[in-house]
């Protein structure tokens, strides 16, 4: 029986990347997106042309309230289209970016950098926690920012660096289900992210490729296959761990 995988914030970007990836890999797909159902059923699609299933389903991830009913769907979509009742690898990358520097940050801004990266995957893990399988993996996606700083990021970055708290902690509580709990913290990566700030501006690549050991910016494609290889079985020794995916950003 095919391993399943539920990846959120998976119509675009980091996750769309990490969707079709896995699904190479022979990973059948549980997608959710935040608006853009075309998209996501573009993915749909893609994950099934290679020969997988693949199911989307929409969630906002700051909208807790949600998020039994949506276990609830996911153990249904489970059964009817996987044929199982429980799935293998949690991705919790849905997420969007914020801008702004400390003084003009309002309680609004910084409340939704929260709610979106951390009580969101937070609650969310809760609540779909009895439908992973032991012996599961959860990756929870963190940022470059919470280990090098660039003036703008602070709310982002600080949501972030729980997220890496929240990791260690789940690694632990969730150990007596044998289920592994890591985070992949990418750098500068060339996506729709933020407007698409540093994939359609020329200055912004250069500058970052300058100060990386790679020499280029980053790329979605190299982001899905770091986590396709973190949720390989070679892997399986390893959690409560931050690894980031930066091309050496500021070593």
């Amino acid at each position: 029986m095919n391993k399943v995988a539920l990846i959120t914030g998976g119509s675009r970007g980091i996750g769309r990347d990490a969707a079709l990836k896995l699904a190479e890999r022979n990973i059948d797909i549980i997608l959710t997106y935040h608006r853009n159902e075309k998209a996501a059923l573009d993915v749909v699609e893609k994950i099934r042309q290679k020969g997988q299933k693949a199911f989307a389903l929409q969630c906002d991830i700051r909208n807790i309230s949600m998020f039994e009913h949506l276990a609830k769907t996911v153990h249904s979509v489970l059964k009817e289209q996987f044929g199982r009742e429980t799935f293998d690898y949690l991705l919790n990358n849905a997420g969007t970016g914020l801008h702004m520097n400390i003084e003009e940050t309002s309680i609004d801004d910084f409340d939704d950098m929260l709610n979106i990266h951390v009580k969101g995957p937070f609650f969310f893990t809760q609540k779909l926690l009895p439908l992973i399988g032991h012996g599961g993996h959860i990756v929870n996606i963190s940022s470059g920012l919470t280990r090098f700083s660039f003036p703008g990021s602070a709310a982002y970055a600080m949501a972030k660096g729980a997220v890496e708290v929240m990791t260690r902690y789940m690694a632990k509580e969730f150990s007596p289900q044998r289920i592994r709990v890591n985070t992949l913290a990418p750098g500068a990566i060339a996506t729709d992210f933020r407007g698409g700030a540093i994939r359609d501006n020329e200055q912004a690549r250069a500058m970052i490729s300058s100060i990386t050991a790679l020499g280029r910016v980053g790329e979605a494609e190299d982001i899905g296959k770091a986590i396709a290889a973190i949720f390989s079985e070679g892997l399986d020794w390893i959690t409560g761990q931050r690894i980031e995916a930066s091309g050496g950003m500021m070593l």
